[in-house]
């Protein structure tokens, strides 16, 4: 088995340099793979790779750093959008079962108020340890957990869901009763399957985006339904039926936050998203924009789905 050995600077740019990248400033590329990492940069590499395995021809460092530069700028942008909606969905969660189960724990924790299914009956019983877990971990951690637990000795699930985790809030959406799943699911318009797996893909992007991985090319094991925005946009199928783009890579992050996001929160995200799109086209000349948006699953119509109807406003 080969081993990674180490390498020092000079020799990481000589092996970039070897598979054909242009490196007109050495010291500053050294500078930039010392702060950055080499790993995760040639991690970027292949939308400039030809069939065998070397740079395009013409291709610059300063090119390739701004493919990182602009998926780190695309992660930091998911990830912001991503706490608005984690913060919508908890607080719809929290409401919905406080109003109809109550709002200490003893009452909202229940597992009466889940899924009777009896072979939910263990992944019942693990979420609310987690969710006893949390309480006994964070409770006095965090300003509003604390006040609760010293001044009214319990914590209301609305207070709760504040130190819950995006994951954990998935699960508990999984072990509702089916008709909270599609109460709750009813606000955003969609189907409570649609919701459940979105939630699922949602919380995997929020971890990516927590954990700096590469985020532009990602493809998710499970795909979305086809919904309305496939076919408005027009998206081409492939000679089974099936939608090409939108449904396990970034543009199917974009069409499920289309739907969960209020309209003018969804038309900024978009905004920033289609400035950095022009930013990487004044900074990349070797490749065109439409490599790249092959490699994310964007149709080159994507600012379209701004203005269409469906959206959690409309």
């Amino acid at each position: 088995m080969n081993k990674k050995e180490f390498r020092t600077l000079e020799e990481q740019v000589n092996i970039m340099i070897n598979k054909g990248l242009k490196v007109n400033d050495i010291e500053k590329a050294k500078d930039v793979l010392f702060r950055e990492n080499y790993f995760f940069i040639n991690g970027y590499r292949t939308l400039f790779y030809t069939k065998d395995r070397r740079f395009v021809e013409g291709t610059t460092f300063d090119e390739l750093y701004s493919l990182f530069l602009f998926d780190r700028n695309i992660r930091n942008i998911i990830f912001k959008y991503l706490l608005v909606f984690e913060n919508n969905i908890k607080s719809i969660i929290s409401y919905q079962l406080s109003k109809k189960y109550g709002y200490m724990e003893k009452d909202y924790l229940n597992p009466k108020n889940f899924t009777q299914d009896m072979k939910e009956k263990r992944r019942v019983e693990d979420v609310i340890n987690k969710m006893k877990r949390q309480i006994r971990i964070n409770g006095e951690k965090h300003t509003a957990t604390f006040h609760y637990i010293t001044k009214y000795h319990y914590i209301p699930l609305w207070i709760l869901v504040k130190v819950l985790s995006f994951g954990l809030i998935n699960e508990l959406f999984g072990i509702l009763k089916e008709e909270d799943q599609n109460e709750i699911a009813t606000f955003y318009k969609i189907d409570k399957e649609d919701l459940k797996v979105y939630l699922g893909l949602l919380a995997n992007y929020r971890n990516l985006c927590a954990h700096e991985d590469i985020v532009y090319e990602h493809k998710t094991q499970t795909y979305i339904e086809d919904t309305y925005f496939h076919h408005k946009l027009n998206i081409p199928k492939n000679d089974l039926g099936e939608y090409i783009k939108g449904k396990n890579d970034l543009f199917a992050l974009v069409i499920m936050l289309k739907q969960v996001l209020q309209a003018d929160r969804f038309k900024e995200f978009m905004a920033e998203i289609n400035r950095c799109f022009d930013i990487f086209d004044l900074n990349v000349s070797t490749i065109e924009n439409s490599k790249l948006y092959d490699k994310m699953g964007f149709p080159e119509n994507y600012m379209d789905i701004v203005d269409m109807q469906g959206g959690l406003d409309e």
